[in-house]
């Protein structure tokens, strides 16, 4: 009987802690925002990142059926390797996959980066009938919480200090 319930309470509170983890890590107030400017055909995102980190790999996929869209890697330009990426560029990076943009955009683009040199990364998913309607100034990225620069969009992660 004593066995049971130590195996029980050992059950309960293995769930209880699963529930917090699964709770406490989807928690929206700790999301960290990437931008979306689409103007017309073009599509530019921002992602946010340190001034130590480079992009490696940028990923497209509909996020609803989960079909990779594009990919492309070892971007050329200062702004590209910084996280400021438009999408389906061949000329703006070494590697990209054949994917040709889709003439009609999927309802929601779910868009990640790999830095260079590592596993870490970021991403967003983005609404893309509101991202095109939002009317942002120049300089200045769609995302859920309104309109940022690409330095507030960096600004929402702690980046440590190179010695």
């Amino acid at each position: 009987m004593l066995m049971g319930s130590v195996l029980g309470l050992a059950v309960l509170a293995a769930v209880g802690t699963w529930i917090y983890g699964a709770y406490s890590m989807s928690d929206p107030a700790t999301t960290i925002l990437a931008g979306i400017r689409i103007d017309g055909s073009r599509i530019e995102v921002k992602m946010p990142t340190c001034p130590t980190d480079k992009v490696g790999m940028v990923e497209v996929y509909d996020s609803d059926s989960e079909k990779l869209l594009w990919r492309a890697s070892g971007p050329k330009t200062p702004e590209g390797k910084r996280g400021v990426v438009t999408l389906w560029n061949t000329d703006d990076f070494l590697k990209t996959s054949s994917g040709k943009q889709p003439k009609t955009l999927p309802a929601n683009l779910d868009v990640s980066v790999t830095f260079a040199g590592s596993e870490d990364g970021t991403g967003d998913v983005f609404d893309v009938r509101k991202a095109g309607a939002a009317h942002v100034s120049d300089g200045q990225y769609w995302t859920r919480d309104g309109a940022r620069t690409a330095t507030q969009i960096d600004a929402q992660i702690k980046c440590h200090a190179s010695n």
